[in-house]
């Protein structure tokens, strides 16, 4: 419900908000602090691919979208939550 204002209905799909925070988590506990070296490193990981929710052939968000994405919400969400 807190990040619900930032999706709308329209144009391309975006990444869902429980997957995001998962990513984050996962880096955070790895102590990895590039996205392209998170998305890499949950891509290669079963157990991470299964956390998130992917299927093995199932591609994985960009990591641009994770940048983009971490800054759209700003800090105020991330305190929230």
């Amino acid at each position: 419900k807190a990040t619900q204002k930032y999706y709308g209905k329209e144009g391309q799909e975006s990444i869902d908000p429980v997957v995001f925070f998962k990513i984050l988590l996962v880096g955070y506990l790895n102590n990895i602090n590039s996205d392209r070296q998170l998305i890499a490193y949950c891509s290669d990981s079963l157990s991470i691919r299964l956390f998130l929710g992917y299927d093995v052939h199932e591609p994985l968000p960009w990591h641009s979208t994770i940048s983009r994405t971490r800054s759209l919400y700003g800090e105020e969400i991330f305190l929230d939550l």
